[in-house]
């Protein structure tokens, strides 16, 4: 056993659970949504069935009916004196469309890959006489990759050296690196709601304490809720995606830019930039305005604009900071493969070429989400995104759990608005990526179209009027 959740963690990460009748089984796919996202790791021991009945106010009868449910489909054992565990779930394939009865997987926002790349790979291999002859990988990076990503900096109005690159293994490890070179227990980081979760789960990691800035998909960002956090919590870092943010699409204006560099300089607070989609722009608006500076530590990588195959990341930070996040690399990993940086060399280089082309692909995903949903699901908040790759659409009831679960078994795979969360909440939203083909992307609204009525039909009056209230 690796690990235990309290039950009233479980209640937190569970939200709005009431979403259908019996209640035993609206419980049991709670915890079932919790274990297929990872939110809750194979072999975490689950709460007594009377405490977590007493802090859900249901009866115990209710709670190990839940349990017993949860046995008959494998998603946890019950061992006895050692109480109920989870179970690992089998893991999917990586891509965004899976063939036969296995249906459509939208939980990955990554398009295909760049259709020029193999003839880069191709055009490097090549030359690997005289990569062979080295080590093989670097844990700083080559001087020819760090080079070219400076060099992009640079033309953006970023004056950036060779020294100031670390070359990762793909974004999420240099987001690993970054929170745990800049943060220690009990520290406070400031991130989005709703955010990109394997950010929040590496900053907890640390061991570090969350606070929220809500943005939405219509305002944006709360700026008067980012001055009162950083003037009250002076977080450590905060981390935020300021163009075509995870899931909401969402881009800083200039007002935004320089309301939250200010209040962060007041906390003397280092900003993190996760900048893996800023260049994800799809119409000519969404180009990024404004800047933050050359203080701001800056995450980038090859995933979504070439192939999320291709794990090549990079950090862009003063050189102090490099130096002591490469002394942290023994200890995760030896470096970045040298034949993955020789493509990505060559492709930065093509990047002009490139961006275009991922444009166009994006944006026949986009608007073919946007038509079907609004012609098929008329009820629903259909936001307008210039870039990005989802979408994060406002349900007419908080039912994105069972929706999830619901379209999962006509084989279309989400995931629900509270994985996005920072401590629950987001039940009336669905990310939805558009990075699937056309035909993929029409089959899987149409399978929504098909079962949110008998959703929101099964729900409790009270999970409805939550929203109604709302609105």
């Amino acid at each position: 056993m690796d690990s235990r959740i309290s039950a009233r963690a479980l209640s937190t990460a569970l939200g709005g659970w009431r979403t259908r009748m019996p209640t035993y089984e609206a419980l049991a796919d709670g915890i079932r949504l919790l274990c297929l996202d990872n939110r809750l790791a194979a072999y975490t021991a689950l709460p007594a069935e009377r405490e977590l009945a007493q802090i859900l106010e249901v009866s115990r009868t209710t709670v190990a009916a839940a349990y017993r449910s949860l046995r008959r489909s494998g998603h946890i054992e019950s061992v006895r004196g050692s109480g109920s565990v989870t179970l690992p779930q089998a893991r999917r394939a990586s891509g965004r469309v899976l063939s036969g009865a296995d249906g459509i997987d939208l939980q990955q926002a990554s398009p295909a890959a760049w259709p020029g790349l193999a003839g880069v790979i191709a055009d490097a291999a090549a030359d690997a006489a005289s990569l062979v002859g080295r080590p093989g990988y670097d844990i700083v990076g080559s001087t020819a990759l760090r080079a070219a990503i400076a060099d992009r900096y640079t033309a953006r109005g970023i004056p950036t050296t060779v020294e100031q690159i670390l070359v990762t293994n793909g974004g999420q490890h240099a987001i690993h690196l970054v929170t745990a070179g800049l943060l220690s227990r009990g520290d406070i980081a400031l991130m989005e709601t709703p955010t990109y979760p394997h950010a929040a789960e590496a900053v907890r990691a640390t061991g570090a304490r969350l606070t929220g800035l809500p943005v939405s998909t219509d305002s944006g960002w709360d700026l008067d809720r980012a001055e009162q956090a950083f003037r009250r919590a002076r977080p450590t870092i905060g981390y935020l995606m300021p163009w075509f943010q995870n899931p909401t699409g969402r881009s800083m204006d200039a007002r935004d830019i320089a309301t939250i560099r200010a209040a962060a300089a007041r906390a003397r607070t280092t900003l993190v930039l996760d900048e893996t989609t800023a260049e994800l722009a799809i119409d000519p608006s969404g180009v990024p305005e404004g800047e933050f500076g050359t203080g701001a530590v800056r995450i980038g990588s090859l995933g979504k604009s070439v192939w999320g195959g291709l794990r090549i990341g990079w950090v862009r930070a003063d050189a102090a900071l490099v130096r002591r996040l490469v002394g942290l690399r023994p200890h995760r990993d030896l470096g970045t493969p040298e034949l993955e940086q020789a493509i990505a060399a060559r492709l930065l280089r093509m990047m002009p070429e490139i961006l275009p082309q991922r444009a166009a692909l994006l944006r026949t995903g986009r608007d073919t989400v946007v038509a079907e949903l609004r012609t098929r699901l008329p009820d629903w908040q259909v936001p307008d995104v210039a870039g990005g790759v989802s979408l994060w659409v406002g349900l007419d009831a908080p039912l994105s759990g069972a929706l999830v679960m619901a379209a999962r078994d006509r084989g279309v795979h989400l995931s629900a608005g509270p994985r996005f969360a920072l401590d629950g909440g987001h039940d009336g939203h669905l990310r939805i990526p558009f990075t699937a083909p056309p035909r993929q992307l029409r089959d899987a609204i149409d399978v929504l179209a098909q079962v949110w009525p008998s959703v929101r039909a099964g729900a409790p009056a009270e999970a409805t009027d939550v929203m109604a209230a709302i609105v």
